[in-house]
């Protein structure tokens, strides 16, 4: 007799998000040296995380005795400053992945629908079908998110709408008089989420906090794991008006973020130098990767994130043949996109070495 028979049946036939394949299990596999291996598959920071959180975990270390502040009370206070809100409108998350997770815990259920792109990150698809709920792709021309059309699809049991801005895996990017006629459109019942993990790549970003003060119905997610190079610790964040944010905290666990993600959070809102480098980093990369691609003549998708979407043919193929070759990009597939790879900006030596390597892998 098979446990699957008692287990909800839309658990079982969920197909598991695969992350961006490791360094050393990698090196393990194909006997290289993890030194060798060039990742550019999971949108992490090259520079790695800044100083002054790295100082800030070093000292975190002497207290790993003691539970976490489980309120988050100094980082949330400083998240709030920084955004012009109130603690109350702070939501700290084991990653933003986990306020995606308590956004589903408090509004979904059978009878409820999720709206989201459909070509956006995977995971609301993975979140709406683990609770039962009903999941709407809405077709994005160009991969741009069709808020003209995601809006039309809402229905009486439509309680979320996830908007990835800019997007992943695409790229792309709404500006803020699609988002401002969006909203307006949006019944009492409908929750707006703005999925902007990659908000500090971005020159002229929409301004969706606003929103939040107006007491709309609207949540902002935010991470560490990006531009702050904090992805190993875990560390997100929500916005959201007070009565939102307050549903939200119910149903959090308890100590779901933990010191040293804390402490390295709250110091790496302090250092801007190593923001500003690493914004320049990924532009000049960015640049490379998009002024190469036109070269080779290959489509890509141009890019306001850390990352460019390219059109390689055979994206499995292409995948399996540069990880030989010690260097790991993502593959589509499960994205809908089988022709493409996504490449993750790396720093100046290890975007060159992407860019040999795929020439090489096409030139077979």
């Amino acid at each position: 007799m098979s446990l699957e028979q008692y287990a909800n049946h839309f658990v079982c036939d969920l197909v598991a998000y695969e992350p961006g394949k490791p360094i050393d299990e990698t090196a393990r596999e194909l006997g290289l040296n993890p030194a060798e291996i060039v990742k550019l598959a999971s949108n992490e920071n090259p520079l790695g995380p800044s100083p002054l959180a790295q100082k800030a975990m070093a000292d975190a270390t002497r207290h790993m005795h003691i539970y976490p502040d489980g309120g988050g009370v100094r980082l949330r206070t400083a998240l709030a400053e920084k955004h012009g809100l109130d603690i109350s409108n702070v939501v700290l998350g084991n990653g933003s992945n986990e306020i995606i997770e308590l956004l589903c815990h408090c509004f979904l259920n059978k009878d409820a629908t999720l709206i989201a792109a459909e070509h956006a990150f995977v995971v609301y698809k993975l979140m709406a079908t683990l609770f039962g709920a009903n999941y709407v792709e809405v077709p994005d021309p160009g991969f741009v998110h069709d808020l003209e059309a995601m809006a039309a699809a809402v229905t009486p049991e439509t309680r979320l709408v996830f908007v990835a801005n800019p997007n992943n895996p695409t790229g792309t990017l709404v500006g803020s008089e699609a988002i401002e006629h969006f909203l307006n459109q949006l019944p009492d019942h409908v929750i707006a989420v703005f999925d902007e993990a990659y908000f500090e790549f971005l020159e002229d970003a929409p301004d969706t906090i606003k929103y939040i003060k107006e007491g709309r119905n609207v949540v902002v997610m935010r991470t560490f794991s990006k531009a702050q190079g904090l992805a190993g610790l875990r560390i997100g964040y929500g916005l959201a008006p007070a009565h939102l944010a307050g549903i939200l905290q119910k149903a959090r666990q308890p100590f779901n973020t933990n010191e040293l993600a804390q402490m390295a959070a709250l110091a790496s809102l302090a250092d801007e130098e190593h923001i500003q480098a690493t914004v320049e980093n990924n532009r000049i990369g960015r640049d490379l990767f998009e002024k190469t691609f036109a070269e080779m003549d290959l489509q890509y998708v141009p890019s306001h994130a850390n990352f460019v979407l390219v059109k390689v043919g055979d994206g499995d193929r292409v995948f399996a043949e540069m990880l030989k070759r010690g260097v790991i990009v993502r593959a589509m597939r499960g994205y809908k996109l089988p022709e493409w790879v996504r490449i993750s900006v790396g720093t100046p030596a290890e975007n060159e070495r992407c860019l040999t390597v795929l020439r090489e892998v096409l030139a077979n």
